[in-house]
């Protein structure tokens, strides 16, 4: 059972064209999704200094975050996966 749930995560999927402007053209796992995404963010220094839940969206970022500033790590993996088919 643990293998199917483990594939379903790896398996590749459609990246919308907003997304797409961040990590690249899919499709793509989940995983390496979430993985340049976060490349992303830290080479745009745009993790919050204060609280490091954070995420200060930058106008792309802003694209998959239905347009909020300021986005915690918990409701970012909600918000991809509105870009993930």
């Amino acid at each position: 059972m643990e293998n199917q749930k483990g594939s379903a995560f790896m398996k590749p999927m459609q990246v919308s064209a907003e997304l797409a402007a961040i990590v690249g053209e899919g499709p793509m796992p989940r995983s390496e999704v979430v993985k340049a995404l976060w490349v992303y963010i830290k080479k745009h220094n745009l993790q919050d200094a204060t609280n490091r839940r954070n995420i200060n969206a930058d106008e792309n970022l802003q694209k998959v975050f239905g347009g909020q500033k300021t986005v915690n790590m918990f409701e970012m993996t909600k918000l991809v996966s509105q870009h993930l088919s």
